[in-house]
């Protein structure tokens, strides 16, 4: 009896850790059968209600029946900051909205998954910040639903940090230089001017910059029909519309972007080879517009 309740306790504390170790990149939160805009207010509301900041909200693929409010608060945004390899593209969390069968679907992006991701052996530091702002969040938004359940594949929380799609696949540390400027203020200029332009049929969805520490996070919607949100997003996915906009990173004079082969993956990690080469020249279309916009 003794032996039996002690393999009962291993498998509950290693088992559990064990079956924890799988994190996926976004949470559903439920569903609503009021309209996209009747739920988004709600979202909006109950997030500033809790202390978040709401940073903006569009509709990808310029498609009503989906909706993304990217957001923050001050706790997860200064904190972020101080990683210097782009850790501010951590500060923005997105609810994403889709519309189907009758109903829509609540998610957002799943604070662990993304934060283990983007902070890497950073993450450990601050981990108590970062799951506060998970649980406040999750308190935020039960009002909304009680579902919270993780969707959308899953990642070993150990190979997170550390996250490629495939053998000879980019990494975060990996990304793609867009454009070095004259200064930061330069670039801030430059950028907001060609997306308020909407060059390169582009649109401007959120900013957050830090004037202090010269660094800018922009969320770039895409709205070419033949090469942007439409074309791509339909092909892998649009039960995971928190994954966009995609973004801009401008630190000091240097503006990049993440590979396209890593972030799509890291928000698709259950993508399939076959359905990735659909979308083959996806990653080289989103570099071709956000290059056009730092220029």
């Amino acid at each position: 009896m003794k032996k039996q309740i002690l393999g009962l306790l291993i498998f509950l504390v290693f088992g559990s850790v064990t079956f924890g170790q799988d994190i996926s990149p976004y949470i559903k939160v439920g569903k609503s059968a009021e309209s996209i805009e009747s739920v988004a207010n709600k979202v909006e509301m109950a997030l500033k209600a809790n202390g978040f900041e709401l940073l903006g909200s569009y509709n990808p693929s310029g498609k009503s029946a989906l909706k993304v409010i990217a957001f923050t608060n001050d706790a997860l945004k200064f904190t972020v900051v101080q990683v210097k390899d782009r850790g501010a593209l951590a500060a923005i969390f997105k609810v994403g909205l889709e519309q189907k069968d009758g109903n829509v679907n609540i998610s957002y992006t799943n604070p662990d998954y993304i934060l283990r991701a983007y902070l890497m052996e950073n993450y450990e530091a601050n981990k108590t910040t970062y799951m506060k702002f998970s649980k406040d969040l999750k308190t935020a938004l039960s009002s909304l639903g009680n579902d919270f359940t993780p969707f959308g594949g899953s990642v070993r929380a150990d190979k997170l940090k550390k996250y490629h799609y495939k053998i000879m696949m980019p990494y975060f540390t990996d990304p793609v230089v867009l454009q070095e400027f004259d200064s930061f203020e330069t670039g801030i200029i430059k950028i907001q001017n060609n997306l308020t332009a909407r060059k390169a049929k582009t649109k401007l969805v959120y900013k957050l910059i830090y004037p202090e520490k010269k660094v800018a996070v922009f969320g770039v919607g895409l709205e070419s029909k033949e090469e942007g949100e439409s074309y791509f997003l339909p092909k892998i996915g649009e039960a995971h519309v928190a994954a966009l906009p995609y973004e801009i990173i401008l630190q000091g004079k240097k503006a990049t972007m993440l590979h396209g082969k890593y972030r799509i993956a890291l928000h698709w990690p259950d993508l399939t080879m076959g359905t990735f080469m659909k979308i083959m020249s996806t990653p080289g279309d989103i570099e071709d517009a956000l290059e056009a916009i730092c220029e």
